[in-house]
C-alpha cells in the first residue's frame, strides 16, 4: 500500500472511530506531536487521544490535499466535531507524517480553527 493510501485508511478510521483501523497504520513507537497541545509516544497513548474526552461523537475529517516526497506525506484538510461543553470545532489542519516500512512513525499536526 502506498503511503498516501495509508493516510486515507488512517483518516477513514477517524471518521468511523475505528481504533483498530487507525492503530494498524502506526508503528509501535509512533510519536504524535501537536505543538502547543500535546506530545504522545507509543500506540497506547495514541489510542487514548483518538476519542479525546473534550469531544463527543465522531469527527468529520476531510482530506483536501496529500503531498508525498520520500518517506513523508503532508495532509491538508478540515475537521468538524462536537465539543462536549456545547460548541463545534470547525478547523483546518496540516499534518506531517513520517513513514517507516509503510507505517506512520511520527505525526506532527497543526490545527487552526475556522472563524
Amino acid at each position: 500500500m502506498s503511503n498516501k493510501k495509508v493516510i486515507e485508511t488512517y483518516i477513514n478510521g477517524f471518521n468511523k472511530s475505528d481504533h483498530a483501523q487507525i492503530l494498524s497504520c502506526l508503528t509501535d513507537d509512533v510519536v504524535w506531536h501537536m505543538p502547543g497541545l500535546f506530545y504522545k509516544t507509543g500506540k497506547a497513548e495514541f489510542d487514548k487521544e483518538i476519542e479525546n474526552d473534550a469531544f463527543e461523537g465522531r469527527p468529520v475529517v476531510t482530506i483536501i490535499r496529500l503531498v508525498e516526497e520520500g518517506n513523508i506525506v503532508v495532509a491538508e484538510g478540515s475537521v468538524i466535531c462536537k465539543i462536549k461543553n456545547g460548541g463545534i470545532l470547525n478547523a483546518m489542519f496540516c499534518d506531517v507524517f513520517h513513514f517507516d516500512n509503510g507505517k506512520i512513525k511520527q505525526l506532527t499536526g497543526y490545527l487552526m480553527p475556522e472563524k
